[in-house]
């Protein structure tokens, strides 16, 4: 028997002593049915939830399709449903058997004038209406509706489904509200993760395991920035010098194979693959190879000491913007890129932390402000020209040249995005253009940990509190902003780490992005979310505690 059970008293689930005799309760199920609604992001619209439950069983969820706008869009709906599925029986551990386990019938609509585009798109629809009830004629059977005008919509429907289905460990069974309304879409249409593979490198399953915790968090872009100086992890058919060259090892290269199955399963979690090759910075010995194939310096200042006068950590590296056999080495990229990931109307080009010092030491005759202007011209009319038009975002990091956008690349700019890293960032040159606000001062989630070179104690920890109540749109209205992002950069980071790192501080940027109302985080926004940590744990994801098990037992406690 268990040492505990909950009661609800007064909207609060309340611990007191089992007993054989008495009513037992489990804590999930309390928090579940005790008012309090459990949903992870907040719903944007209209919600009512029962406070009842029934069992249900993995293998009697049947899917209904009964309107979609095109065979690709049938088809990811299907393998989705397949993934909620599987999720579900994951969760079927030591379950007993009932004489009442419900059926489920999962009805989809898909509007007949919505997206016949399974992708992510910069404009696709999220938004979903969700509706369960009991069937009229049949008590057994629990009708859910899903109502979208994209599979994207119809899929963050299914993860708020997932998210009324739970495992009682003391009834032994799934069980599931027996009764829902859910009106939903997000506040922002951009809302991302990066993650850092080139300083140290993951392997595929860990990186496909942070990609389902997005889709439970309904995050829906996946930046990857998968090349730096330190390292160039992405193995290019048309180009295999830059991993040959760049990589720390052939264990710890993504072949290809491995770039589609981390994209196969993005999308059926509703998430796009933003690859980023940063340039022209952050290059190193992936590109030392130049003169040697006889294509002449593709890199300057790879060796140049003291590092810390050249880039911010070694080794150092910045692309040769005189050679023209570069311009035909990143076409090559691009190509692949879109190929690969099959994203087309975003893109992420870099353009962090360009060193003047670099390109003054190699070509003291030319402001560098003109040599960066004409490589970007040069790296935007590549990509125009293999993607057949210019991507409707093209983004690129803020830096000291990005005031000039609106001159230098004028002919551009209005497909131009910004991915703005400081608090401090000054909003006047971002005025009239795209803004992905990626405060690292706020959402970095490295911060706290110390820097790994010198002395310096490096900027405070960012907790979850702290992700969720920025909201620096509500203070000054931000230009043209699409979204955000968190960062993990990896320099301190390893295998069998990620989880606990990412997880759930990302959860509360998800949120504030999916939801954004003007909340603090208060112990019921603590309690919510401690409910959906569990959640991504008992989904294999080695989320952090937010705090101890006697709190998460006693949450109007603490």
């Amino acid at each position: 028997m268990p040492l505990w059970s909950w009661d609800c008293v007064d909207d609060k689930c309340v611990p007191v002593k089992a007993s054989m005799n008495g009513k037992l309760q489990s804590l999930m199920t309390c928090n579940m049915l005790c008012s309090s609604m459990q949903l992870w992001p907040q719903p944007t619209g209209a919600v009512s939830l029962a406070t009842t439950a029934v069992p249900v069983r993995a293998d009697l969820f049947k899917l209904k399709i009964t309107s979609f706008t095109s065979k690709p869009v049938r088809d990811y709906i299907r393998k989705a449903f397949t993934l909620f599925r599987k999720e579900l029986r994951t969760n079927e551990r030591n379950i007993r058997a009932f004489e009442d386990w419900r059926s489920v019938i999962v009805r989809v609509v898909i509007n007949e004038n919505g997206s016949a585009d399974p992708r992510m798109l910069i404009n696709t629809d999220e938004s979903y209406q969700l509706r369960l009830y009991p069937k009229v004629d049949s008590a057994e059977t629990i009708v859910v509706d899903i109502f979208s005008h994209s599979f994207c919509g119809a899929r963050h429907a299914m993860e708020t489904l997932s998210q009324l289905i739970w495992l009682d460990p003391y009834a032994g069974s799934l069980l599931m509200i027996v009764a829902a309304t859910v009106d939903d879409a997000p506040r922002f249409r951009y809302r991302g993760l990066l993650l850092d593979t080139a300083r140290n490198f993951f392997p595929v399953n860990e990186i496909i395991k942070t990609i389902d915790a997005m889709a439970a968090s309904k995050l829906n872009t996946f930046h990857w920035h998968a090349t730096d100086s330190q390292a160039f992890s992405l193995l290019f058919d048309s180009v295999p010098q830059l991993a040959q060259y760049g990589a720390y090892g052939h264990s710890t290269i993504y072949s290809p194979a491995d770039v589609r199955a981390i994209v196969n399963r993005a999308r059926l979690r509703g998430i796009r693959v933003l690859i980023e090759v940063d340039l022209p910075g952050h290059v190193g010995s992936a590109w030392d190879w130049g003169e040697q194939m006889d294509v002449k310096e593709l890199a300057h200042c790879i060796r140049s000491e003291p590092w810390i006068a050249y880039c911010q950590e070694p080794p150092c590296g910045q692309i040769n913007p005189r050679n023209d056999h570069v311009y035909d080495l990143i076409e090559r990229i691009y190509t692949e890129i879109i190929n690969l990931t099959g994203v087309d109307d975003i893109f992420h080009i870099g353009g962090d932390d360009i060193s003047e010092r670099c390109w003054l030491d190699h070509f003291g005759d030319t402001d560098p402000m003109v040599l960066w202007a004409d490589f970007t011209q040069n790296i935007l009319k590549r990509l125009e020209a293999v993607n057949g038009q210019l991507p409707n975002l093209t983004i690129m990091w803020s830096s000291q040249f990005s005031d000039r956008m609106k001159t230098d690349l004028k002919f551009f700019v209005h497909k131009l995005g910004l991915q703005v890293r400081s608090v401090a960032w000054s909003p006047k040159y971002v005025s009239g253009i795209r803004t992905i606000v990626s405060h690292e001062d706020v959402w970095d989630l490295n911060n706290g940990y110390g820097a790994w070179h010198g002395d310096t104690e490096g900027p405070p920890y960012n907790s979850w509190q702290r992700i969720y109540e920025h909201r620096p749109w509500a203070r000054k209205p931000i230009s043209c902003m699409e979204g955000g992002e968190a960062t993990v950069w990896s320099s301190t980071l390893s295998t069998g780490s990620l989880d606990s790192q990412i997880w759930p501080r990302a959860a509360a940027l998800a949120e504030r992005l999916w939801s954004d109302r003007a909340e603090a985080a208060t112990r019921l926004v603590h309690a919510r979310l401690d409910v959906h940590r569990t959640r991504l744990v008992e989904r294999g994801i080695r989320a952090a505690p937010m705090w101890s098990m006697w709190c998460t037992h006693n949450i109007n406690t603490c």
